[in-house]
């Protein structure tokens, strides 16, 4: 399923803002561009493999990244 902008929840509550897909310019990798919905609101980007994976960490078995809008 494609990333879609919008609101995302991380598994551990901290919520982000997707602005879209971006790729590499020398591995042509995809990246998420998204900013930190708290704090100092920074911009950042995470491949898509790592957003779209599943995480097991302290009891929780599931997505690492949820849309919520």
């Amino acid at each position: 399923m494609p990333i879609e902008p919008g609101t995302y929840r991380h598994f551990t509550g901290a919520e982000y803002e997707v602005i879209g897909v971006a790729r590499h310019s020398e591995t042509e990798e995809e990246h998420v561009v998204y900013r930190a919905l708290y704090g100092e609101r920074g911009l950042w980007v995470r491949p898509v493999s790592m957003w779209e994976e599943q995480v097991v960490r302290d009891g929780y078995r599931g997505p690492r990244f949820t849309r919520t809008v």
